[in-house]
């Protein structure tokens, strides 16, 4: 199985200010995409995180929208009359990494999500945040959107932030508590951990794993900024070590589902304000 690969036609509008720039891109055969760019913020590693965590969530059946590289030839933003885009397009020729635009749909609302997920997705997400150490679903920027009466995990740039300096990825990194999950927006609403523990590593094996890696194109793995060296001398070595990290984390010891036990028994204590619960 390979990702579709479509070649982007049009620069429609650029959907949010910083680093990372995002933009709802037009294809030649497959229309809208909101497409992250290998030229802005953190560059191909951020996009590889999208990759592979956008995957791994649709793997474990968790709802993504549907992934696709997109293509940027040579002469694709030259029209463009912002010098900041016009550079990040410069340096994003090749292939990006896009999710199919759900057109119609409406952010996060903290209230409302209730309708739309149930105890046990909530658990399932939460659990996957704290595996890929996904530091972007916090009320500051909880990446959910509502389509289809559906609630929609979108942007993984974020994830699996430890390739940025693989160097200091030992086995106390690998197996490490993921802190952070305690700013869960869904951390309120989600049900059995243990439960979410047992269906995910049942959905999230080894092939799953070495399947999804062997998607993950060498033009991403083999970027690096501007002056550097990529962190491995080839392709096979970089999906390896993603490998190593997601492998021995998923078969354990799993600390980070203890510690989003942990978060989630403060958050339902008496007296703690349960933010999301209606």
């Amino acid at each position: 199985m390979m990702l579709p690969t479509y070649n982007a036609t049009r620069y429609v509008v650029p959907l949010k200010e910083g680093s990372s720039l995002p933009a709802i891109l037009d294809t030649e055969d497959a229309g809208l995409f909101v497409t992250k760019f290998r030229g802005a913020g953190q560059g191909a590693r951020a996009l590889l995180a999208e990759f592979i965590v956008g995957l791994l969530a649709q793997h474990a059946g968790l709802p993504v929208p549907d992934l696709a590289l997109i293509y940027l030839d040579a002469a694709f933003g030259r029209t463009e009359g912002d010098p900041e885009i016009q550079d990040i397009l410069k340096g994003s020729r090749g292939l990006n990494v896009g999710l199919r635009y759900l057109e119609g749909a409406f952010t996060f609302d903290p209230v409302a999500v209730a309708d739309f997920v149930t105890p046990e997705r909530a658990a399932d997400i939460v659990w996957f945040d704290a595996y890929t150490v996904n530091i972007d679903r916090t009320p500051r920027n909880p990446n959910l959107m509502i389509w289809g009466r559906r609630l929609w995990l979108i942007d993984h740039g974020a994830a699996l932030y430890i390739h940025h300096n693989w160097g200091t990825v030992d086995e106390a990194r690998i197996h490490a508590p993921f802190a952070l999950i305690k700013e869960h927006v869904l951390l309120p609403l989600a049900g059995d951990l243990d439960a979410a523990d047992a269906r995910m590593r049942e959905r999230l094996d080894d092939d799953v794993l070495r399947r999804t890696l062997a998607l993950a194109p060498e033009e991403l793995l083999m970027d690096a900024p501007e002056g550097h060296q990529p962190a491995f001398a080839s392709a096979e070595a970089n999906r390896e070590a993603y490998f190593n990290y997601l492998s021995k984390r998923l078969h354990g010891p799993r600390a980070f589902v203890q510690e989003a036990r942990r978060a989630q028994e403060e958050v339902k204590q008496p007296g703690q304000p349960l933010s999301y619960r209606r």
